[in-house]
């Protein structure tokens, strides 16, 4: 039995469910993989993301662990049986793998929460943004890293095309709007970018604004990738080294709690198709334009 080298997020994500099914019917792996025919050994791997699982021992595992929800089992199954090949995979050679699982993440996902402190979010950027942010962030990198680096991120943002069925949910820190990345005209192409990007119908865009003080703050970039089945969404924390990917229930309510606490604290989403006067009021979209202004 062949095991796997390099192992990737979604390989991950199928082990540890089903070793979380396994510990929740209450059965030991050698008691569980003899219900199945299979060696303890096989069955640790397969936990481990070490190696894959044939979709009838998937079933029957399934069946052991006493799974009901047909949705569920399908998920289970469909991650098994993935290739894990996308529009990323041509990136495999260039960019580390975590960069590859958030892309299929992202495409996999049903929608996106978004949350951003000090950059606009890199689905949201564009590509004179992207290209200052890798030049200013990357001294080092060569214009070939740096082309590699903005055509992945452009790759990326296919997500949201206008065919695109994803939603995006994303809150940005005023402070994001506000640090010049690139100049003056760099900034300004990317917030009227913002607004623009608001007019899709399943892009929603808030901002947090600085006065609503250190008690709305929270200080990690975050995205939280759902999912159309509950309890299979992904939590993806910004990080110095590496990203740090979540998938356990307690983590995913929590992020979830905290991205609702950012949503309300933040100012009402960008719009711009109300009537004259609607945005009299203190807005995501009164705000853009005013930052947009002292550039």
């Amino acid at each position: 039995m062949a095991l796997r080298t390099h192992i990737t997020e979604r390989q991950k994500r199928l082990g540890s469910e089903l070793r979380k099914l396994r510990e929740s019917a209450g059965l030991s792996v050698n008691a569980a993989s003899a219900q199945i025919g299979m060696g303890a050994a096989h069955l640790s791997h397969i936990e481990a993301a070490r190696t894959a699982i044939a979709a009838d021992r998937l079933t029957a595992l399934l069946r052991t662990y006493n799974v009901r929800s047909e949705p569920y089992s399908e998920a289970l199954a469909a991650l098994s049986e993935s290739d894990g090949k996308g529009w990323w995979t041509e990136f495999r050679k260039a960019l580390p793998q975590h960069n590859l699982d958030l892309a299929e993440l992202e495409f996999r996902a049903a929608g996106i929460q978004s949350y951003e402190t000090l950059l606009i979010p890199g689905l949201l950027q564009t590509e004179a943004y992207m290209r200052a942010l890798f030049y200013s962030s990357r001294p080092g990198a060569s214009p070939a890293e740096i082309e590699t680096l903005v055509s992945y991120r452009r790759a990326r943002q296919q997500i949201l095309a206008d065919d695109s069925s994803t939603t995006l949910h994303a809150v940005i820190h005023e402070a994001a709007l506000r640090i010049t990345v690139g100049g003056p005209a760099v900034m300004r192409g990317q917030l009227s970018h913002l607004v623009r990007a608001a007019q899709r119908p399943r892009t929603t865009i808030q901002v947090l604004p600085f006065d609503a003080g250190a008690r709305a703050w929270f200080g990690t970039p975050l995205l939280i990738l759902g999912s159309e089945v509950p309890g299979l969404e992904t939590v993806f924390l910004e990080h110095p080294a590496e990203p740090l990917l979540l998938g356990d229930g307690e983590s995913i309510a929590r992020y979830r709690s905290t991205f609702d606490s950012l949503k309300r604290n933040s100012l009402p989403p960008v719009t711009d198709d109300g009537p004259p006067g609607s945005h009299e009021q203190r807005d995501s979209w009164g705000l853009i334009h005013h930052v947009l202004y002292t550039f």
